[in-house]
C-alpha cells in the first residue's frame, strides 16, 4: 500500500516494521524525518517530484512510503469494547477516513465494514484519518446481518440510523451497543435495519434535511458517549 506526507510518516514511525521503502523528493529537507530514516536504517530512494506525483493521489510533501497492506481484525477481537461502529457499505474512502478519525477522537476503537461494495483501508483512508487509523481496529466481515446476530448473542444492543427512527436524544442507549450508519445516498439497507434492535434518527430542522455520513455518525457517537 502507498502512503504519503510527512504527518503520515510521523504516525507510521511508531511501527517502523510496516515500512517497506521510502521515496524522497530531491529537495526534501525535513530534518526530523531524515534523521528517523537514517537512524533506523530505513530503505529510501531519492527521486524527482514528477515520479512522486504519479505514485501519490494527493499532496505528498516530497515523501511517499510503501507499507504493508492493512491487516484487518477478526470482529471477535472487538468484543471487549463497549461501543462498536458498523458501516453498511460506505463507498467513499474519504468518509471512511473521517469516520475513523471521529471514532478515535470519541474514544471508540472498533469499526466493522463489509468485504463487498465498501471502501477499503487504503492510502486515502490513511491520509484522511490523520493518524487515527493506528489507534482504531477495523474488521471486515462477509455478512453484516449474520455479524449483527452474533453481536446480539454477545450482549450488544444494535441501533441503526434511519430518518424514520426514534429521536436519538430520547433513547436510553445500552452500555454495550452497536451503532450502524448506511451508505451515501442509500442509508442502512432493509435487511440490516430488520436485524437491528432499534432505529434511531437525528432530528432535522433545516431545508436540506440530510447530513454527511461521517457527521451523522459523530452526532450519534457523542450521544452515546455522553449518555
Amino acid at each position: 500500500m502507498i502512503a504519503y506526507g510527512k504527518n503520515v510518516f510521523n504516525e507510521l514511525s511508531s511501527n517502523l516494521k510496516q515500512i517497506r521503502k521510502i521515496y524522497l523528493g530531491k529537495n526534501f529537507n525535513d530534518q526530523q524525518v531524515l534523521n528517523t530514516i537514517k537512524q533506523n536504517k530505513l530503505k529510501y530512494i531519492v527521486t524527482d517530484n514528477k515520479t512522486l506525483d504519479h505514485m501519490a493521489q494527493g499532496n505528498h510533501q516530497g515523501i511517499v512510503i510503501v507499507i504493508d497492506d492493512y491487516d484487518y481484525y477478526d470482529y471477535q477481537a472487538l468484543l471487549e469494547e463497549k461501543i462498536i461502529v458498523m458501516l453498511d457499505h460506505i463507498e467513499d474512502p474519504h468518509n471512511l477516513g473521517a469516520i475513523i478519525r471521529t471514532c478515535e477522537a470519541a474514544g471508540v476503537k472498533s469499526i466493522i465494514i463489509p468485504k463487498d461494495r465498501s471502501a477499503v483501508v487504503n492510502e486515502t483512508v490513511m491520509k484522511t484519518s490523520s493518524g487515527a487509523l493506528n489507534y482504531v481496529k477495523v474488521a471486515q466481515v462477509s455478512n453484516l446481518v449474520q455479524t449483527i446476530e452474533a453481536l446480539k448473542k454477545a450482549g450488544y444492543f444494535v441501533y441503526a440510523a434511519d430518518m424514520s427512527g426514534i429521536n436519538y436524544k430520547k433513547v436510553d442507549f445500552s452500555e454495550k451497543c452497536v451503532l450502524i450508519v448506511g451508505s451515501e445516498g442509500k442509508g442502512v439497507s432493509r435487511l440490516v435495519k430488520e436485524a437491528s434492535d432499534l432505529t434511531v434518527a437525528i432530528p432535522m430542522n433545516g431545508q436540506v434535511n440530510s447530513l454527511n455520513v461521517s457527521v451523522a455518525l459523530a452526532v450519534l457517537i457523542y450521544g452515546v458517549v455522553n449518555r
